[in-house]
């Protein structure tokens, strides 16, 4: 009924609800019940709306539309119409009874310079949060949750039989129960008390409806795995274990799913080994363990602890690829040429035992001639020196077919054991890193290709070409830089991205290139459809190489051992994976957008935490963006502050929207991008997640100013004495 009656009121415009009955035929009581139900399950869709006569109307066709509210921190709010095209401003006393993340209907209002779109919050077709993280305080009679999420700044009641043995000071994940007159709400888990260490960090978690604990069914299951790999199944797989094999990962890196080996073949060619933990083994599909593994999409990588995918028993054990010990794993085997042609390839069911666990650190140091620790790995040395060649080659294979290396820098917050940050530092990509990195890609692109060729159900990661709006603003900022985008925006090259990126290396603008540049591409997903990587420039590319810490690479070893190991085509498997792999795909997309956040927050939440300790310092940055509110500046760490228009004392500075500059009415004076300056930390909120920073050596003229403006009133005043006694 309800297509037939949005049929109809794209056809009439609008009509009364006795003609739709008239229309659709109706003519029993219970038939004209269920109109009306229907009618009102379409209004709370936000999909119709009654006028004034009483008559329905679809919501394109009036002066509402439906959105998603996003409340400023300052109390107005945006609403973002369904299809993305635009932001309708609401002001603070347009919001009604909407809190942040609502979808809302919204009437939209005439302004009287048309400069920007108004509306106001009619109706609230369906709440946005129904579960708050924050601290509780103590109220009259009740307990008040005052919410983290600071676009939420309603209180929340909880009375003493709800609060479930929460205390004042306990920071607590609330559930809302009613809205109306006031908000009220139960308490449903209880972090921590607010001063208890790492509680800030587990409540940007719970925030995000993450965990760190596993259901009781999974922890049954696991008690079921063995310790120790079967001899029965090591009997039925290639054997390796006799084979140079070696993991390299960082220092602290205890979820080892990833291996090489490598030789020169008698023709000149390379046979190189990527050998990833083979977790489907252990993993079967639909088990409680798959089923919390798909919910949690990916690991979470925090700044003092990790919220792994699967549980230690798995990651750190069974499936961790551990020196000396057995491993099952998945190998795929590629034979390339010193030009760096994949020529040939295997993918296979393997046993491995590692011959060493490396850490990039070493690698990087008997790379530039450490002899100490030449001497330590003498028996595994002389491979690191084989794998640098083999990178090489396929780097640059990679670089002349037009990939992307942006080379952003990336920070690393340390924290003491009372998860009090200490230091921010930068993470090194070191020559080792950039090696496994090459294997990975290689045997990314070569599981990828193989099954597309097949065309059997499969999961790939997929990254589409830039939007043509970004790409502008990006030329906009980069011609103010000195580089200059060719060709058309509309079918860019991710050749001629990656010449700017190389135009600019050595420059001190190099790093706001690479990050603005990363900022206006399209956001890397998974997809069930083989669509291309654009920053890599390749037809074909998948995740296979993570399966402890990634659903999709888990998804990709569950499909080869079906396919390729079990041999099943047959059509109910063909449908069965064709039937659910957009949801999986859009489902681990999802996660790993949530992951990404949570990263994101606690790192700003420690770092505004970290440079709280240095208010009154002063540091040297960069000008990494200009707005029409001030300049964001960044330290050499990463840190990222904010220099207000306000700060900017010794004149009046207005915004050069095509220069993308701050200029100096009376001075000339401008602040741009890649601008090295000296600022003093004025302000860092833990809490807000801000910094705040001041121009070092400004002069301020605020006095100055203070008693023109004084001055100026005091001869107004007497002009108007005199005309009244005129």
């Amino acid at each position: 009924m309800k297509e037939e009656i949005l049929q109809i009121l794209h056809q009439s415009g609008y009509i009364s609800v006795e003609g739709l009955s008239k229309r659709l035929h109706h003519h029993s009581t219970e038939q004209f019940k269920e109109l009306l139900k229907t009618l009102n399950l379409l209004e709370d869709e936000g999909k119709i709306v009654r006028n004034e006569y009483n008559e329905y109307l679809l919501i394109e066709n009036s002066n509402l539309t439906a959105g998603t509210l996003d409340i400023n921190k300052k109390g107005f709010g945006f609403v973002r119409t369904e299809d993305g095209s635009e932001d309708i401003f609401i002001s603070a006393h347009n919001l009604k009874d909407a809190f942040h993340r609502d979808k809302v209907l919204v009437e939209l209002k005439k302004t009287q310079d048309g400069s920007r779109r108004e509306g106001r919050i009619v109706k609230v077709l369906e709440r946005g949060q129904t579960r708050l993280v924050g601290i509780l305080k103590k109220g009259k009679r009740e307990l008040i949750l005052q919410a983290d999420d600071l676009k939420f700044n309603e209180p929340v009641y909880i009375d003493q039989a709800h609060s479930h043995g929460a205390m004042p000071g306990h920071k607590v994940v609330v559930e809302i129960k009613a809205y109306k007159p006031y908000l009220k709400g139960n308490v449903v888990e209880i972090i921590g008390h607010v001063s208890d260490p790492g509680v800030d960090i587990l409540s940007v978690v719970y925030q995000h409806e993450a965990h760190d604990e596993f259901p009781k069914e999974v922890y049954e299951q696991i008690e079921k795995i063995e310790s120790e790999v079967d001899p029965k199944e090591v009997a039925r797989r290639v054997d390796l274990r006799q084979e140079t094999i070696v993991t390299i990962d960082g220092d602290d890196a205890k979820d080892l799913d990833d291996a090489i080996s490598l030789r020169r073949m008698d023709n000149g060619n390379y046979y190189l080994g990527v050998h990833i933990a083979d977790v489907s083994y252990y993993v079967r599909e639909n088990t409680p363990l798959d089923m919390e593994a798909l919910a949690r999409g990916t690991s979470i990588y925090l700044v003092d602890r990790v919220i792994p995918m699967l549980p230690h028993k798995l990651s750190n054990g069974i499936c961790s690829l551990n020196p000396h010990v057995d491993r099952l794993t998945i190998s795929c085997f590629m034979e390339i040429t010193p030009d760096g042609e994949v020529i040939d390839h295997d993918i296979v069911e393997s046993v491995i035992n590692s011959t060493e666990r490396m850490t990039y650190n070493h690698v990087n140091a008997i790379l530039s001639g450490d002899e100490e620790l030449t001497r330590q790995y003498e028996h595994v040395a002389d491979l690191f020196f084989l794998m640098r060649e083999l990178s090489d080659i396929l780097q640059r294979k990679r670089q002349q077919r037009g990939a992307i290396d942006f080379d952003t820098e990336e920070a690393k917050v340390l924290v003491d054991q009372k998860r009090h940050p200490t230091d921010v530092v930068l993470r090194v990509r070191g020559e080792s890193d950039r090696i496994i990195e090459s294997f990975m890609l290689a045997a990314n692109e070569t599981v990828a290709r193989h099954f597309k060729w097949l065309d059997l159900p499969f999961i790939y990661r997929v990254h589409e070409n830039p939007k043509e709006d970004k790409l502008k603003k990006f030329s906009v900022v980069a011609r103010t830089l000195g580089y200059t985008i060719k060709g058309s925006l509309e079918n860019i090259h991710s050749k001629e991205l990656s010449r700017i990126i190389e135009a600019s290396e050595g420059s001190d603008e190099h790093h706001i290139i690479s990050t603005l540049l990363l900022r206006c591409m399209a956001k890397a997903r998974y997809d069930d459809q083989c669509l291309g990587h654009f920053g890599l420039a390749d037809e074909f590319y998948t995740h296979f190489t993570s399966p402890i810490r990634r659903y999709p690479d888990l998804m990709v070893h569950r499909l080869i051992r079906t396919y390729l190991f079990e041999k099943k085509f047959d059509q109910d498997t063909l449908f069965h994976f064709g039937a659910i792999m957009p949801d999986i795909a859009e489902k681990t997309s999802a996660a790993e957008r949530r992951a990404v956040d949570i990263e994101r927050e606690v790192d700003d939440m420690k770092m505004a935490e970290y440079m709280e300790e240095h208010i009154g310092e002063v540091f040297e940055g960069i000008i990494s963006s200009v707005t029409n509110f001030g300049m964001f500046v960044e330290l050499p760490n990463t840190i990222e502050g904010l220099v207000r228009m306000d700060a900017l004392s010794d004149d009046y500075y207005f915004y050069d929207e095509v220069n993308l500059q701050l200029v100096g009415q009376r001075t000339g004076k401008r602040f741009k991008m890649s601008d090295k300056v000296k600022v003093k930390v004025v302000n860092a909120s833990k809490r807000e997640r801000i910094i705040d920073f001041e121009v070092v050596g400004m002069k301020s003229n605020r006095q100055k100013k203070k008693t023109v403006i004084l001055n100026q009133r005091k001869g107004r005043k007497k002009n108007n004495h005199r005309r009244k006694r005129r």
